[in-house]
């Protein structure tokens, strides 16, 4: 068995497109496009790349954006201010302030005091709480992505499938659960606790590895058949980019699986998009 590839690349597409006829929708509507404004502190090179596609993301899609660049040595005082004029900015419905801060900065106090109607990156304790609870909010991007792709194969109910999440943050493991478990998965939370990884995924029908270290799921520890969505960005000894799944490995065993790079990166993005165009419908009723 060769597992069929997921294309997040494709999926992205298809959704920007949807999100595209919903934001020229609302301008004819409203004669206002959706607007996103992204902020970044200081001089970090993968920050400036991440910024700058969901900058042309947002473009493309035709939204209204703002990029906000600051230097390093910006105070916390001077960011919250910032977060302030735009949680009271009318043209703007989601704003992102890009991590990692520098760190004389509080990203915690920064994150908590953008509005809960425009965190649009699902980050905020109130967001995190609405999808525990099963309230309206915006879920983080990334897990949201990642439940775009099984809905796109075909398993957007997940009543009598069992999930596992290798990993715990913040921004990936623990909301990705809470997804999971609102499509009616039975779910299971990994992680450097574990005592025997290798045990519990060879339960799943679902495996989700988020932890950022290679290899961390190899063939052996996958039953056949299953879907693995590798959210993991690493580098192999060659320098390339490379996810925490043994890809060569378990695409002989798995029956569905997401590529790095290609996967999972692109809905990121994208789910971003999808927040913001909520926020704007939210806004303009």
């Amino acid at each position: 068995m060769t597992a069929q590839l997921i294309d997040g690349n494709a999926l992205s597409k298809q959704v920007r497109a949807e999100v595209a006829q919903r934001a020229a929708a609302l301008v004819a509507k409203s004669g206002k496009k959706p607007g996103l404004a992204v902020v970044l502190v200081g001089d970090n090179p993968a920050s400036q790349v991440y910024v700058r596609n969901k900058v042309k993301a947002c473009e493309d899609v035709g939204f209204h954006s703002v990029l906000e660049k600051y230097e390093a040595a910006m105070t916390e005082a001077e960011l919250l201010a910032r977060v302030e004029a735009l949680n009271n900015d009318p043209s703007i419905h989601g704003i992102l302030v890009q991590l990692p801060l520098p760190k004389h900065i509080d990203d915690h106090k920064v994150i908590e005091a953008i509005s809960p109607a425009k965190d649009v990156d699902g980050f905020a304790v109130e967001s995190a709480g609405a999808l525990m609870v099963g309230e309206p909010g915006f879920k983080a991007c990334t897990p949201y992505g990642c439940m775009k792709m099984l809905e796109s194969i075909g398993m957007k109910n997940l009543r009598g499938k069992h999930a596992v999440v290798i990993g715990r943050s913040n921004i990936v493991g623990k909301p990705m659960a809470m997804m999971l478990l609102a499509a009616d998965a039975t779910v299971t939370v990994c992680h450097s606790g574990t005592a025997d990884l290798a045990a519990i995924t060879r339960q799943a029908d679902v495996i989700v590895a988020a932890v950022g270290k290679r290899k961390v799921l190899t063939a052996d520890m996958v039953k056949p058949g299953a879907v693995v969505i590798d959210v993991g960005m690493n580098r192999n000894d060659e320098g390339k980019l490379c996810g925490d799944v043994d890809f060569d490995g378990v695409k002989e065993v798995a029956g569905w699986i997401t590529p790095v790079p290609g996967g999972v990166g692109p809905m990121t993005i994208t789910m971003l998009l999808v927040n913001t165009m909520e926020s704007a419908e939210r806004a303009f009723g």
